[in-house]
């Protein structure tokens, strides 16, 4: 499972013109699931994203996480973070888990996340989003927690 998260003082989704998930300062989370991820792979991406140290101390200092802080956190689904892109022009996402699991690992993802933090914003799955975010920083990670055997 991929989180590609961007620290952001401001983050929305809009799918045809209306809004469906929005946040102020916080965490902007790119959601890819790929095959072979199950409810292990979502608990532990979840767990790095509350905890990790990507905002300010009183020292300017990366040293404060999401939970600490009380950021929201916006999750938006991303199949296209689990494509192979090491040949040609073209992407495989063979590597992606099918639609319908995927599915369910992300929202299995959203009500944890929604159990353990508050505010949780989310885009709507498989629709056409237009993601707007004031990138803080900029910062950027990508987080990668791999399937079991891998």
């Amino acid at each position: 499972m991929i989180g590609l998260l961007q620290r952001v003082s401001s983050a929305g989704v809009t799918v045809a013109g209306r809004p469906v998930g929005e946040i102020g300062p916080g965490l902007l989370v790119l959601v890819g699931i790929e095959q072979g991820d199950a409810e292990a792979q979502a608990d532990r991406l979840l767990e790095r994203l509350l905890g990790y140290r990507v905002f300010p101390d009183a020292d300017g200092r990366m040293n404060r996480s999401l939970a600490e802080t009380g950021g929201g956190l916006l999750l938006v689904s991303q199949f296209t973070l689990a494509a192979d892109t090491d040949k040609g022009t073209r992407p495989s996402f063979s590597s992606a888990a099918a639609p319908d699991r995927a599915r369910v690992l992300f929202d299995y993802l959203v009500a944890r996340a929604r159990a353990h933090h508050a505010p949780v914003a989310t885009g709507e799955y498989g629709a056409h989003m237009m993601v707007s975010l004031v990138n803080d920083g900029p910062v950027t990670f990508r987080l990668r927690v791999r399937p079991t055997g891998d």
